[in-house]
Formats: structure tokens, sequence, C-alpha cells
């Protein structure tokens, strides 16, 4: 993307960025390619430097400045998954013995990943209240210091709100980075380079890709110290996305801020019509003025989400019945597609950190609002509540 389109739009970004019509036969929409080799003008001499399909490939590489581009990064990786992405990015960027502070309400499989298997290899982590600054001071402090600092925001499932630019001020200030998981957010709704993070990471799966077709994962960064480490490993490891994926995950970014805009009318919508509906608890939705990180989130955020989360006065039984009860929203994990979905995180994507203070709770359902009706989706979840 020529430096002069930097200052366009987020939508224009999106379509064009990294989209060069193919310049032989003027096709608009830029060829797959799919080869693993690249021939060579002599040895040591490559064309349009490529090579072999692990270090480059065109299709990716259009999807990388597109990532970059909509995120106000100057690099950006993507990779076959969204832990790939993160296991490589904490592999480039700590030694064993280095600490992590993430959040206490983190996505099961990144807890699992740092615990459990970075744990083997000496990474360190403690988990905190990301909303409680003097807590997060602390922990960062603490010892020898963090290497990083591991924010969701907002977080999933409690979609809890974090403040970046200040835990940004205080990871730099204590000589660590900071790592923002933007998943669910996406580049439309919040830029966390701009507000001082250091590294993005998405799982491209999710609102990038939104069609629940493709599975991906995502780093992007400012910094070309950082990039080359990150670079190194992504070549050395080698969990890249392929061609096909690439495209795919593309395809959907030049939709992405159409579909956010849907997303997010949709959810609040639906998030205002559940509070005060009989048997349920708490509605947790950043767009609701109750929410304790609604004035947080609307400095941070362009829109609300199409993430909400909601607590049920009967406990675990009723959200259970009420989880297995819809009919447009699918019981199904992973989020972000435009079909709307239902999860319950305590025994699907949480089930990891049960019994860990990263526990999410029993009576907790989680809603991903697609962009179907907004008065059909209601309807729907207004029969499985009646049937508590």
């Amino acid at each position: 993307m020529h430096v002069s389109e930097t200052n366009q739009g987020f939508n224009t970004r999106a379509v064009h960025a990294g989209q060069e019509f193919e310049p032989r036969t003027g096709a608009v929409v830029p060829p797959l390619h799919f080869s693993t080799t690249y021939a060579q003008d002599g040895i040591g001499g490559l064309r349009s430097g490529y090579e072999y399909g692990r270090g480059g490939n065109p299709t990716r590489d259009a999807l990388q400045e597109q990532l970059a581009a909509l995120e106000r990064g100057a690099h950006a990786f993507s990779f076959g998954s969204g832990l790939a992405a993160e296991d490589a990015l904490i592999r480039a960027l700590c030694t064993p013995g280095d600490r992590i502070v993430l959040g206490n309400d983190a996505y099961g499989g990144t807890y699992r990943l740092i615990s459990r298997v970075l744990g083997g290899w000496g990474i360190q982590n403690k988990p905190v209240d990301m909303a409680a600054l003097d807590d997060v001071r602390a922990a960062v402090a603490e010892g020898e210091g963090a290497r990083l600092v591991w924010v969701e925001t907002p977080s999933n499932p409690l979609m809890k709100v974090t403040d970046i630019s200040a835990v940004a001020e205080i990871a730099h200030d204590a000589g660590a980075l900071l790592v923002v998981d933007n998943t669910f957010a996406s580049p439309y709704l919040q830029n966390p380079l701009a507000l001082g993070a250091d590294v993005v990471v998405h799982s491209t799966t999710k609102y990038i890709g939104g069609h629940s077709d493709v599975v991906g994962g995502a780093v992007v960064v400012k910094d070309s110290e950082l990039a080359e480490k990150i670079g190194f490993v992504q070549f050395a490891v080698g969990a890249v996305s392929g061609p096909m994926d690439a495209f795919l995950t593309t395809r959907g970014l030049k939709t992405l801020g159409v579909r956010m805009e849907r997303h997010s009318d949709n959810a609040q919508k639906i998030a205002e019509w559940l509070v005060g509906r009989p048997g349920v608890e708490k509605v947790l939705y950043p767009g609701l003025p109750e929410h304790p990180g609604h004035d947080l989130a609307a400095r941070q955020m362009r829109r609300f989400g199409g993430m909400i989360s909601v607590q049920f006065t009967g406990g675990e039984a009723a959200a259970r019945k009420v989880a297995e009860a819809t009919r447009l929203f699918t019981l199904a994990e992973s989020l972000g597609g435009i079909e709307s979905l239902m999860n319950y995180p305590s025994e699907m994507t949480h089930a990891s950190v049960k019994g860990t203070e990263l526990a999410v709770p029993e009576n907790l359902i989680r809603l991903s609002v697609g962009i179907e009706d907004a008065d059909d989706l209601i309807g729907d979840l207004d029969n499985a509540i009646s049937q508590l």
C-alpha cells in the first residue's frame, strides 16, 4: 500500500490494502498462489524475493499488508491459528525464567498455553485483575520484573474493559512490553497500537475471517526489532497460514467494518432487552451505561461490539437450559461469525481453567451476536428464557 494511502478511512484500507490488481490480466482480485517453491535466476538469485512457501507467499503477504494497515502497525504476521500466533510471539520475545502478567479472566486457551505448555519451558505467569491498576503495577514489578503484560479487552467471557494506555504506561515504566489480544474488538472497533500497546494479537478465525470457515491468527507490531524477532520464529517454526486460509481471511477483512456495525447494532439492542428480564441476574455488555467499563470503552473503542455474556439467577441449571433451548443461536464454540452462536464457557471454551482463579461462573452463557434480524434473535432468546 502506498504511503499516501495510510490516512484513508478504515473501509477503504480494508478493501484496497495489499490488493493491487494483477498486472498481466488486470484481474481485480489478486490470484491465489498455491506454489510451495519458486524458480530462481541462478543460485541465490530470487525472483521477487520468494524462495519457499514457509518463508513467504504472495497471498499471505497480501493479508499481512492488509492486517498491518488496519491495525495501524508496520509489520504483520499471519499464522495457522490464534494460539500458534501467541506461541510464536512468546517464544520470540521471552526466554526461560521470564514472567507474563495476564488478566485473571484471560481466555482459557491462552492460559493453558502459557501455564501448561510454556510453563514447562520455564515461562512463569501471574494472573491479576487488569482493572486494579495498583495490583497490575505491583505484579509487573514483582521479583525481577515481568517481560510481558498480556491484556484482553473486552475480556473473554466476562467482558471486562482494560485501560490500554494506563497499562501500557505501567508496563513501559517497568521495562515490560504490552501485548493486547484484540480479537473481541477487531481492528475496526479498537487499535491498541495507537493507545500505547507494543504488540496486537488476533484469532483471525473470529471477526476478521467472519464467516466461521477459516482458522487463523495474527501478530501486528510497529517496532522493526520486534518484527525481526517474530518473523524469525515464524520462519523457523513454520506455523504459517496456508494460501487458501490467507485468501479467505483477506476476503473476510474487506467487509469487517460493515459487519461490525451490524454486530454492534444487534448486540446493543439485545443487551438492552435482556436487562431486567425474569431469570436474568446480570448482563455483561460494555454498551450498557451500568457496565463498569462503559465510559472507558466509549473512549477507546468505536462501538461496543457483538459479544454479550449473561448470568442467570437460577445458577448452572438455568444457564445450561437456555444454552440448549435456542434455535437461531447455535450452541457451538468460537465467535465472530455472521451467524449467532451460544456458548457455555464453563464446560466449553474455558473448561481448561476450571478450578483456578480464572474459572468462569457456572451461571454464565456467552452470546456471539450475528448479523441476522435483531427482532428474530430476541424472539429466540425470549422463547428460551421463558422456559426457566
